[in-house]
Order: C-alpha cells, then sequence, then structure tokens
C-alpha cells in the first residue's frame, strides 16, 4: 500500500479565478443599485489601484 504514488492535486485555478469574476460582477451590480454607478467607478478604481501596487511589489 505504501509503494503507491500519489496523484497530483488538481488545479483549481481558473474555477476560483472565474468565481472571483463573478462575485465581483453581482458585488458592483448591487452597489450600483443601492448607490449609483459613481461609487462603481470609484471602486473599480481603487481595486485597480490595489492590484497594480501588488503587481509592482511582487514582479521585482
Amino acid at each position: 500500500m505504501r509503494d503507491q504514488q500519489r496523484q497530483a492535486a488538481p488545479d483549481y485555478t481558473h474555477a476560483a479565478l472565474t468565481m472571483l469574476g463573478v462575485n465581483l460582477l453581482w458585488i458592483f451590480f448591487a452597489i450600483w443599485v443601492i448607490f449609483g454607478f459613481l461609487p462603481v467607478l470609484l471602486l473599480a478604481a481603487f481595486l485597480n489601484q490595489i492590484i497594480n501596487r501588488l503587481e509592482a511589489r511582487y514582479s521585482a
């Protein structure tokens, strides 16, 4: 029983990124319905700034 090799774990990266996009989409839509379009634009710009900073920090 100990001679058997373990199989590699499945790669769920694509599924996780897809669900992140779906969740972000409904959150943006809910904010749009409740507060309007401007807060959605500001939140998107804020998230973009955070992503750019993380990319700059970890790309080096």
